[in-house]
């Protein structure tokens, strides 16, 4: 775009230098290089409205090429950024689900005195467990007792 700047500025420099030295050195009559000079304006001036709708189309051409491609990535990007955020919701789901599971199961298994609950007559001999001893029960389980 700047190139496009600068060389209109040189047409137009190089325009006003030759029409001065065009009169300057003008072998006919004052009539007759007056009648030039309309011609070489308006044809000076056909040349730039033609350049600058050539620029202007040139430049509306890249601004919605642009545009489209701008829209085009930003689709992308959000399609990707919806299907991301779908597999995130669908692991966070299944994950719940899976919590949910174990949380019932677990809550059955307090509810039916499970087989992961210890009582303290099945403990010791006297019934007592004291904080912090060893809480001896079923085979495979040990811990300490919690009161």
């Amino acid at each position: 775009m700047a190139n496009t700047g600068s060389t209109f500025l040189t047409l137009l420099t190089g325009a006003a230098i030759g029409a001065g030295i065009g009169l300057l050195y003008a072998p006919g009559s004052g009539e007759e290089t007056r009648s030039k000079l309309k011609r070489d304006a308006e044809k000076a001036q056909k040349d730039l409205n033609k350049k600058y709708k050539e620029t202007s189309s040139n430049l509306t051409e890249k601004a919605k090429k642009a545009r489209a491609e701008f829209e085009s990535r930003l689709e992308e990007t959000l399609s990707s950024a919806s299907y991301k955020a779908d597999d995130i919701l669908s692991a966070l789901e299944s994950k719940l689900e899976e919590l949910k599971k174990q949380n019932a199961k677990l809550q059955r298994e307090a509810n039916s005195g499970g087989s992961g609950s210890l009582s303290t007559s099945e403990n010791t001999t006297s019934g007592q467990v004291k904080p912090g001893e060893p809480v001896v029960g079923k085979p495979g389980t040990t811990g300490k007792a919690v009161l």
